[in-house]
């Protein structure tokens, strides 16, 4: 089976509410390519490699989490970018990129994918008085040590994260994937014992030090793998096309 693009797009922007959420880049088409689309590989920043697997796998669209034409970037089209876009535009693969619409998602979300892969419930949002607020609190079924549950985030995400443990039981957690260690403050407000996200700063340290919260970062990549993945096989069953994921490594 196959789906006009149009159709699919339109299909995710309501799925995903795009229009509802500012964000620092376009979501939705960002290169155009065939317009039936049959085939969909799906991965977290379309970089060259995953472009390559996507040639390889002979895609009609790319769906990724980091796209392209971020706010603040150079806007000319050479170099890293010139390759990447040809590349795109002479296989004809259509580009789908969705940011912070499917981090917040409650279904197929990266911070709701997370959790499900941690054991942690949802109870509410990191920034209260947001309501499309990107991180989350929850809570496990029973408290556990910070190194034990460093062993359950390497067992989920297959890489050992960086843990600063405040020796002190964990139950109440919050979150919010990718580059979010900002929101550590946020997490202190919210009473948590522990906050988890993908990068760390050198100030994130003293934070967590003199505040008593366990932190760990997780990899953005890690952290970020699952959203692009839900979404893809929520487009696979609803249009009954093909979709696979690909996963290029990425240390950070």
């Amino acid at each position: 089976m196959s789906v006009e693009r149009h159709v699919l797009i339109e299909e995710i922007a309501q799925y995903l509410k795009v229009n509802t959420i500012s964000d620092y880049c376009p979501n939705g088409l960002q290169v155009e390519g065939k317009a039936q689309i049959k085939r969909i590989v799906s991965g977290v920043t379309a970089s060259q490699a995953l472009i390559d697997a996507a040639i390889e796998l002979q895609a009609d669209a790319l769906l990724v989490h980091h796209g392209y034409f971020w706010k603040g970037e150079d806007q000319c089209i050479t170099g890293m970018k010139q390759r990447r876009i040809k590349a795109l535009l002479t296989h004809d693969i259509n580009l789908l990129a969705y940011h912070l619409p499917l981090d917040v998602h409650p279904e197929v979300g990266n911070n709701v994918q997370l959790a499900q892969r941690l054991g942690l419930t949802v109870t509410g949002s990191l920034e209260p008085d947001n309501p499309r607020s990107v991180g989350l609190i929850g809570t496990l079924a029973a408290p556990v040590s910070a190194s034990d549950f460093a062993t359950r985030i390497e067992s989920a995400l297959g890489r050992t994260p960086l843990v600063f443990d405040q020796q002190t039981p964990i139950q109440k957690v919050a979150w919010c994937t990718g580059g979010a260690q900002g929101y550590i403050e946020q997490a202190i407000a919210a009473g948590a014992d522990a906050y988890i996200t993908g990068e760390v700063s050198e100030r994130t340290f003293h934070e967590a030090q003199e505040n008593g919260i366990s932190f760990f970062a997780a990899g953005h990549h890690a952290t970020e793998r699952y959203g692009v993945q839900a979404l893809g096989e929520w487009l696979a069953e609803r249009f009954d096309i093909e979709h696979q994921y690909v996963e290029c490594d990425n240390p950070v």
